[in-house]
């Protein structure tokens, strides 16, 4: 280590650091006080703090330095490289930080490490010493653990491991908050959020993740104490192995953005087709799920895996444009399904699906404000999905048949106009089959059955049916192009026949 007191030699400049503590500047110590009073060439890691703006102000600040498009201690590289010259032209000079300088810090610990300077240290009371008595814990006995909010990977590590309670430091803004809530899979759990220690303002309140909303605005001195019983791991190793896995996958993605071609040119728009294809494609790995058959099973693995690189690809981008982050995803949904979920986690009774069903619309309805029954409703569904959607949404306030026997008399109807726009003597074609094709829709939906996939499964069986009439043509040495239809369908009925049930 190379903090103990030196003077400057062949070429070393030394640089005397200091910690100007959590605000207040009754809390400076007087060793500290002095060391600003007797060294000439003052710098500060910021300054917006208090004691900064008191007894500093003629100093430079060397916040702005950070490189903010590097990680970890390469960050803080254009800092220590402005330290280390200065130290070096002036022989010593002051770095004063807040708080406590060796107390998450990176910046003091990057310089430590330098060979160009001789660093000084001269400890402080940091907002971890106000914390604990905020807080009324002894830190040692209680086994708190200590975690920058910056840092995905102690995060990550601490959420796996579960032990003891939990404080985050550096909780800046929403997307650091989100990124906390996701790491501990925080549900409506207890949290003391902590603001401004030893500052006017100073604010310590106890509340939970969900009440933790909108309206709270995370500053650069907000940190989160997690209690013991709100940083249980749920799932064990499991867990674990979900959370190192994401983080890997999360990074992966990052950098193929960033270093593959192809991925760099490509825009939320531009991704909608593969999107709509890889959504497709794990349709059908799930529709030829066979539990007997550990093969199909890979097929959903590997098409579901495609469709979360998409997730990732959107956030990354949107986090490439400082919108979003794949943290503001998946703290909004995990927050999302918390408040939709009452009678799971707020006591509401709920005693059975359509009861649950229910509450989630009603909920759904007073957070997105909606006046139409038909608002939320994509339209850029399927065409069938669509029309399903529509009609179920109008049922639920009774504009619906009471039974299959009402859509199957409307089909007689729409079946007979559209014979009549056929023949020249009722309306537009196009518009009597699409009302037809609605009122399939509306008996499917009556009898519990998904038009969308009915009519895929309809497609896949003609197509399973008519690859085996041209492999039954093939062997016969029948040219189904040169063929007649009465041939065909001779080849089709034998086909159909032949298959287990029609």
């Amino acid at each position: 280590m190379n903090d103990a007191p030196a003077a400057a030699s062949d070429g070393v400049g030394q640089v005397v650091v200091v910690g100007l503590g959590p605000g207040p500047s009754e809390l400076v110590t007087a060793e500290t006080r002095a060391a600003i009073d007797g060294v000439a060439s003052r710098y500060v890691r910021t300054a917006d703090h208090p004691v900064a703006r008191q007894l500093l102000a003629d100093a430079l600040d060397v916040g702005a330095l950070i490189a903010l498009d590097a990680d970890g201690d390469a960050a803080y590289a254009p800092i220590v490289d402005a330290l280390a010259a200065a130290a070096g032209k002036h022989g010593e000079i002051l770095y004063a930080v807040p708080g406590s300088p060796l107390v998450l810090e990176r910046s003091v610990r990057v310089l430590q490490a330098d060979a160009r300077v001789c660093c000084r240290i001269l400890p402080a009371l940091s907002f971890l010493d106000l914390a604990w008595v905020r807080l009324g814990i002894d830190p040692v006995e209680s086994g708190v653990r200590l975690v920058d909010a910056g840092d995905e990977a102690a995060l990550a590590a601490a959420a796996s491991s579960g032990q003891g309670p939990l404080l985050v430091a550096h909780v800046h803004d929403h997307e650091r908050l989100a990124a906390v809530r996701t790491a501990l899979a925080a549900t409506d759990a207890p949290v003391v959020v902590l603001s401004r220690l030893g500052q006017p303002g100073e604010s310590v309140a106890e509340t939970t993740w969900v009440a933790l909303g909108d309206g709270f605005q995370p500053d650069s001195s907000t940190c989160l104490y997690v209690p013991t019983e709100a940083t249980e791991p749920a799932g064990g190793a499991a867990a674990d192995a979900a959370g190192a896995g994401y983080v890997r996958f999360h990074r992966l993605a990052r950098t193929l953005r960033e270093e593959c071609p192809w991925d760099r040119q490509q825009t939320h728009t531009s991704l909608i087709p593969y999107l709509v294809e890889e959504t497709f494609e794990l349709v059908d790995a799930l529709q030829a799920l066979d539990l007997d058959d550990p093969e199909s099973e890979r097929d959903v693995v590997e098409e579901l895996g495609d469709l979360l690189y998409h997730i990732e690809f959107h956030a990354t981008i949107a986090e490439q444009a400082g919108r979003f982050t794949i943290a503001d995803v998946t703290a909004g949904i995990h927050d999302k399904l918390v408040r939709r979920h009452p009678h799971v986690f707020a006591g509401v009774e709920a005693g059975d699906a359509g009861a649950v069903v229910a509450n989630w619309d009603e909920i759904k309805r007073a957070e997105k404000g909606r006046t139409s029954v038909f608002d939320g409703v994509a339209a850029s569904l399927p065409a069938l999905a669509f029309t399903e959607h529509l009609m179920r949404k109008a049922a639920k306030v009774g504009f619906d048949w009471p039974d299959v026997a009402g859509p199957l008399a409307k089909l007689d109807e729409e079946l007979a106009e559209l014979r009549a726009a056929i023949a020249g003597t009722g309306g537009d074609v196009a518009l009597e089959l699409g009302d037809v094709l609605a009122t399939v829709v509306s008996v499917a939906r009556h009898l519990g059955v998904d038009a969308e996939l009915a009519l895929r499964a309809a497609g896949i069986k003609f197509r399973r049916r008519f690859e085996a009439v041209e492999a039954l043509a093939a062997d016969r040495d029948i040219d189904l192009r040169a063929a007649d239809l009465s041939t065909l369908d001779a080849l089709w009925d034998e086909v159909k026949a032949a298959e287990p049930s029609g």
